[in-house]
């Protein structure tokens, strides 16, 4: 599989196998993309009660001039100044207008500012994984540009899906009218490839062209991530292009059933040396087609186990590992128990372990 895009990331959701990677940790500046990210805080904070979806929020004189009309800075939902406006209907106006004016109103409303809210939304992200983003404002806006990678934009689009599945057909809205002001979906995505239904783009007058997609097709979900590309047009090309490796290059296979034996585990003190290591489901894996070669196997797990082991205790992990890394991980637990040894056989084990130490 190749892509012209200079940084892209494939992922597929409910195998957490990682299809195809490149330059997946190199940062670059988002643009209007930072306004999924601002999303999922908001879905965070109705989540907890911190705001309701029926609360108004007050349009500031800073939100009117720097995110609507009168910026004259792109996307807006026209909001008045000083007028109050529910947060279900920001929403729509953030992921159907692509609205500026909404992010920093929201912003306001929840934090008492920007940049409180772009702290918050950098905590969300580190706590969710995305460790090599940082978020400056809920618009992209580049004066205090954020910095993400394709890899956490991933983990982004699937902590929406995880956990707010509720909110989550917003990104898809056809349109929304509010205030007797109609607009479509300004996603340029949407309609473009075919079942997508989200997440978002941006651009960056020197980072380029990016995107964040996902897209649920024969029962199976894919997540699309790309940046730095150097036009609108190319940037569609190549997410189609990313998108569609998923059907056309990889398919998926067995590696084992629900409790088969994967490795042993070595046990300290047992009546047994070893415990059957196994997979709690089963190891199905997207892979390319005709390419099993080009995968490793690996298991890590600490050990030894100390004895006594009950069945179906966590002890490890299988990784699948390809030409970019560990692109698939399972938890293993145990297959069976031990039982803790005699004095004698612990003995040994303990004259075992100072002499030559253990290996895993």
């Amino acid at each position: 599989m190749v892509t012209n895009a200079p940084k892209a990331f494939l992922y597929e959701p409910s195998s957490g196998t990682i299809l195809f990677a490149k330059a997946p940790d190199e940062p670059f500046t988002p643009g209007s993309l930072v306004k999924v990210m601002t999303a999922a805080t908001v879905f965070d904070a109705l989540k907890a009660n911190e705001i309701r979806s029926d609360q108004l929020c007050k349009v500031s004189e800073h939100a009117w001039r720097t995110g609507g009309a009168p910026s004259g800075r792109g996307a807006t939902m026209f909001a008045a100044i000083k007028s109050e406006i529910a947060v279900e209907d920001l929403l729509k106006g953030l992921l159907v207008h692509n609205a500026n004016d909404a992010a920093i109103v929201l912003a306001e409303c929840i934090d008492g500012s920007e940049e409180a809210f772009a702290e918050r939304m950098t905590e969300l992200a580190h706590s969710i994984g995305m460790t090599n983003t940082k978020l400056a404002n809920p618009t992209g806006y580049a004066e205090k540009p954020s910095r993400t990678t394709v890899r956490d934009q991933a983990r982004l689009a699937q902590y929406i899906l995880d956990q707010h599945p509720n909110f989550y057909p917003l990104f898809s809205l056809p349109e929304f009218t509010w205030n007797g002001i109609f607009q479509r979906n300004k996603n340029p995505l949407l309609g473009e490839i075919r079942d997508l239904d989200g997440l978002g783009a941006g651009s960056d007058p020197s980072d380029g062209y990016s995107g964040l997609a996902s897209v649920e097709r024969n029962g199976r979900r894919v997540i699309a991530a790309i940046a730095g590309l150097t036009s609108d047009k190319h940037r569609l090309q190549s997410l189609k292009e990313v998108v569609e490796g998923a059907w056309e290059f990889f398919t998926v296979k067995k590696l084992y059933s629900a409790g088969e034996t994967v490795a042993q585990g070595w046990v300290f003190g047992g009546n047994a040396g070893y415990v059957p290591l196994v997979p709690k489901d089963d190891v199905n894996v997207l892979l390319a087609r005709g390419g099993t070669l080009d995968y490793r196997l690996r298991v890590v797990y600490e050990g030894p186990l100390k004895a006594p082991v009950a069945n179906g205790t966590p002890a490890g992990e299988l990784h699948v590992i390809g030409k970019n890394g560990i692109v698939y991980r399972a938890p293993l637990v145990t297959g069976g128990s031990v039982d803790e040894g005699t004095l004698f056989s612990r003995a040994v084990d303990g004259l075992q372990e100072l002499l030559f130490g253990w290996i895993s």
